[in-house]
């Protein structure tokens, strides 16, 4: 296994890593391993491009029109 040392950290940094760590229950270095782990080796998440270009090809047009916005039975909430 490599080392990391990281230098010049602001103590706020490094007493909020304490404080995550001893509400996780494990030491600075293990959360700090964890966060490194979480962040860098997550699955990366789709953009919005993708998402919809994923989407399936359904229906036409004219089934997603809007509908007008006045209706014969009034306001909903008179």
């Amino acid at each position: 296994m490599a080392n990391l040392v990281v230098r010049n950290l602001d103590p706020r940094i490094v007493d909020a890593l304490k404080q995550r760590a001893s509400a996780h229950g494990r030491s600075a270095e293990a959360e700090h391993r964890l966060i490194l782990e979480q962040t860098l080796l997550r699955p990366r998440r789709r953009g919005f491009a993708e998402v919809l270009a994923a989407m399936p090809d359904v229906g036409r047009d004219s089934d997603f029109t809007r509908e007008s916005e006045k209706t014969e039975t009034g306001n909903v909430f008179d």
